[in-house]
């Protein structure tokens, strides 16, 4: 057990993932990768709503949504249009999106 533990801890996080989700370009790996996106954007969101200091209800009223659609996409930016990833971020919060491609 000590020797499983050692190799686990001297491993780091990439093979880790190599490992548990498949190589990158596998569909689960892909498949999570993806979803580690939508979690960040959602971050990202819940994270420049405070720092405007508006509550969700707020955000909410500004871009025609409900409170309860505002904290789903806080927790899981994943289901969202790109039209609603818009309006949140330039009517409720006033910024600007900013989206790239790699290829």
């Amino acid at each position: 057990m000590t020797q499983k533990r050692n190799d686990m801890s001297t491993r780091g996080w990439k093979e880790i993932k190599d490992e548990v989700y498949g190589k990158k370009g596998t569909s689960r790996r892909d498949e999570l990768e993806r979803e580690f996106e939508s979690f960040k954007i959602g971050l990202l969101l819940k994270k420049a709503r405070e720092e405007k200091h508006l509550t969700q209800e707020q955000l909410a009223d500004l871009v025609d949504k409900k409170r309860t659609y505002i904290s789903r996409v806080e927790n899981d930016g994943s289901n969202m249009t790109l039209k609603t990833l818009f309006d949140i971020v330039e009517k409720g919060l006033g910024g600007k999106v900013n989206i790239s491609i790699q290829i």
